[in-house]
């Protein structure tokens, strides 16, 4: 049979969107589009809390880790997030603006979002041949791939099989060691928005409570990043959004081997001078109000009672009877907790994956690898991360709209792999 023009290895988001849109911009082009699983797009079915959140309403390289911002920023720019919402509206599933700019589909199901997905695939023209699992990828001329139903060339290929987060989607990082095989650097992976785990601590104490907070990220004694928003307290440790995008900074430290360590705020934003403050003033204004009342004003009940707790202060200590010395240890406490965190719960629970391919190894106005003519990498196996919020999945539409533009221009290479000219 004959090959076909392209082959998409991967039917996540980024490789579906490569699919359609290669065939939308050039539907003359042949393109298969593989993955391992008998029934693709797992990964966007339980992203979101099963409603996905398709985007942000605003996305910019600064919403992102890993390779130089000025290389996501022009892949970024080449679809922009008006365009991806008129193309998802194109799809028959209009989205909605939630807090913090996330957008989800009206229906608030990521069924609907693949369902569509998968519509427009074979409404362009592209196969879908599920239940191949690629194992080896070589290049003579074509591209050579040993899969577990056989054989498969292709004159050009196109890589988004993922990194390796949520692995029992297929996510396992094989196309990573593939990639370092034809010779690119792999940035070494760790897992990114997961939930962190602790030691010592009160978490278990307080698990099933929420609240807003600071995270604090010190590497060797200073402050390397600060990240505000919710905190969710858990019998492992913490999670929510602002324990979840801390995660891949701690991890990429750790993995470094710096000195870090992680402090929580219980006031974002605010300073030691100024809580010291307001810990004066209600002593002076309320000063036969108990120290655990009197916390309870600003903390859940529980989390104030836990935090005296582990401080060893009697919380039914009126105020009028507090020392300066204990208020100020106090005070400390409550602006530069230190969360002994012991690790992650790993690919299993994370959503993205830091590290991957470097980026500067990829051509940022077409996708195409620097090492291998013909080759293109889409995804989040290349190393880019967002932080929660509809970023990673904007990467994907993204990275994947670059890399079909550039292949419905580009002519078929000759079997010596040389480039044709841009139609």
């Amino acid at each position: 049979m004959r090959p076909p023009d392209v082959l998409i290895v991967g039917a996540g988001a980024a490789g579906l969107a490569t699919a359609i849109f290669t065939r939308r911009f050039n539907p003359s082009l042949e393109v298969l589009i593989v993955d391992g699983a008998v029934k693709p797009g797992a990964k966007i079915l339980v992203s979101g809390g099963s409603r996905c959140n398709v985007t942000n309403t605003i996305v910019t390289e600064r919403d992102f880790s890993g390779g130089k911002p000025s290389i996501i920023r022009r892949v970024l720019r080449a679809f922009p997030v008006p365009e991806t919402v008129a193309w998802f509206a194109s799809l028959g599933v209009p989205l909605h603006e939630e807090p913090t700019g996330k957008l989800f589909p009206d229906t608030n199901s990521s069924r609907d979002v693949l369902n569509a997905l998968m519509r427009e695939l074979a409404d362009s023209g592209a196969t879908l041949q599920p239940s191949t699992r690629v194992t080896a990828i070589a290049k003579h001329g074509e591209f050579a791939l040993e899969t577990n139903r056989g054989p498969i060339a292709a004159r050009r290929l196109v890589l988004a099989t993922g990194g390796q987060s949520l692995p029992k989607t297929g996510s396992d990082g094989a196309g990573l060691e593939m990639m370092r095989a034809f010779g690119h650097t792999i940035v070494p992976p760790t897992p990114a928005l997961v939930p962190l785990t602790a030691g010592r601590g009160f978490h278990a104490e307080v698990a099933g409570v929420a609240q807003d907070v600071e995270l604090a990220l010190w590497i060797h004694g200073s402050i390397a990043r600060r990240i505000t928003g919710a905190l969710l307290w858990t019998h492992f440790g913490v999670s929510g959004p602002a324990a979840l995008d801390m995660s891949r900074h701690w991890l990429r430290a750790q993995l470094q081997g710096d000195e870090v360590t992680l402090t929580l705020s219980f006031f974002p934003g605010e300073t030691f001078e100024a809580i010291e403050r307001r810990l004066t003033h209600v002593s002076e204004a309320q000063p036969r109000t108990s120290l655990q009342n009197a916390l309870a004003q600003w903390l859940p009940a529980s989390v104030a009672h836990a935090l005296l707790h582990q401080l060893a202060i009697d919380g039914s200590l009126v105020l009028a009877h507090f020392t300066r010395n204990a208020r100020r240890r106090l005070t400390r406490a409550l602006v530069e907790w230190p969360l002994e965190i012991s690790g992650s719960r790993g690919y299993t629970y994370a959503e993205a994956t830091a590290g991957g391919v470097a980026l500067d190894e990829i051509d940022p106005s077409t996708m195409e690898s620097r090492r291998c003519a013909g080759l293109y990498l889409v995804g989040e196996m290349l190393d880019v991360d967002g932080r929660i919020g509809g970023f990673n999945f904007q990467w994907a539409w993204a990275s994947g709209r670059v890399a079909a533009r550039a292949l419905a221009k580009s002519e078929i290479r000759g079997e010596d792999g040389v480039h044709g000219e841009n139609r």
